[in-house]
């Protein structure tokens, strides 16, 4: 029971720090309307919330075939998801959210739809490249169904955090203001840098125990 409480707080952490749902907030913020109702930013947070749930679960069942599929093993996966998350990590720490933010094209395309909570803000947004490739992680890591339950919890926590999060991002909007959204998603940038070293350093190691 101590082995699953860790593991589901370690899990809880890193979904957290990588979800970032207080700068992903207040990107949504900057998509929607400036006179958005609080019903509507209600409806916004449960769809965008059931979107990555959804993802979440189609990751997760999906994960093994998708590593048999193209041949990657778990330590090369963890090395190359740990590069992912590293420069996603700089990318906060530094202040710049340009792998959440829609391109050009997108913005365009996003102009000419009124519902935006499933795409952008779902996904790729609140669920993008970091949360995809750290979910087929701790699940190739997985041996038993309480691993399984463990990561699952972990995550609709967080999905749930991430719901309150957004439903409430005009107050949090107001009362943090926009530094303080920056020094949150800037700490979060460093807990999720200390998680990439370890991806990376523990695949590098099993690799190398592996072909040398």
């Amino acid at each position: 029971m101590e082995n699953f409480f860790s593991a589901f707080l370690q899990q809880g952490i890193t979904f957290f720090a990588i979800m970032d749902p207080i700068g992903v907030s207040a990107i949504a913020l900057s998509l929607l309307s400036p006179n958005i109702t609080k019903d509507q930013i209600n409806k916004v947070a449960k769809k965008s919330a059931l979107t990555v749930v959804i993802a979440f679960f189609v990751v997760i069942i999906s994960g093994d075939f998708i590593l048999k599929l193209f041949g990657i093993g778990e330590h090369s996966l963890k090395a190359m998801g740990g590069l992912i998350l590293l420069l996603m990590a700089i990318s906060m720490v530094n202040g710049s959210t340009s792998d959440k933010k829609p391109t050009e094209e997108e913005d365009k395309e996003l102009q000419n739809h009124n519902d935006l909570s499933v795409i952008p803000i779902g996904i790729p947004i609140a669920f993008g490249t970091g949360l995809f490739t750290t979910i087929i992680i701790f699940k190739h890591q997985a041996t038993t169904f309480t691993d399984l339950l463990s990561i699952s919890l972990a995550f609709l926590l967080n999905a749930g955090l991430f719901y309150l999060v957004l439903k409430n991002s005009i107050y949090i909007k107001k009362y943090l203001g926009l530094t303080g959204q920056n020094i949150i998603t800037k700490l979060m940038g460093l807990i999720v840098g200390a998680i990439s070293i370890q991806f990376i350093v523990s695949g590098i190691i099993n690799l190398s125990k592996m072909y040398l």
